[in-house]
């Protein structure tokens, strides 16, 4: 192999490293707050989830969060609101990313920062009646060393317009 080849194929190894170590850097940023719940069918209008229940999928909710800035020097709050579709699984997720000044994981955190999630819509026909319409319960699981929270609403439900005797008794 003559040094022309050599060099255009060691070129060519550099060029792609570095837009390989360009691309891996360009990644967005791991969400150091995660706000995760669920919505299911109360199918027997229970208040709770049972033998018939089923999670549905495609429903709408409405998550509003504020957390304070862990500074006591400041004031500084950040609100949002975003709707969300459940998945298959009846599942909806909201991932926020690192933002400069909110310490999710600290003790006095708890009561500074809130999420509450609430219904919108049902695509399901047979079960659109809002029942749990709001939740802002919450446990969360927080790692201090790497400030990272999840956030997991208690469950919503919507239930039938009309109780099915036949299969709720």
């Amino acid at each position: 192999m003559d040094s022309h080849t050599f060099f255009f194929f060691f070129f060519l190894v550099v060029v792609f490293s570095l837009i390989e170590v360009a691309i891996s850097n360009s990644k967005v940023p791991v969400p150091n707050i995660t706000v995760v719940g669920v919505v299911y069918c109360d199918a027997c209008s229970n208040n709770s989830f049972s033998t018939h229940s089923y999670f549905l999928p495609g429903a709408e909710v409405r998550i509003d969060c504020k957390f304070k800035a862990a500074s006591p020097r400041t004031t500084e709050q950040i609100s949002f609101s975003v709707n969300r579709t459940t998945n298959k699984h009846g599942i909806y997720k909201l991932q926020i990313p690192s933002v400069d000044g909110i310490n999710c994981a600290k003790e006095e955190s708890q009561v500074l920062n809130t999420c509450r999630a609430s219904l919108i819509r049902s695509t399901s026909p047979a079960c659109n009646v809002p029942a749990f319409i709001t939740t802002s319960n919450q446990f969360s699981v927080k790692s201090k060393q790497a400030n990272l929270c999840i956030y997991s609403l208690y469950a919503l439900s919507f239930r039938p317009s009309k109780k099915d005797l036949a299969i709720c008794g």
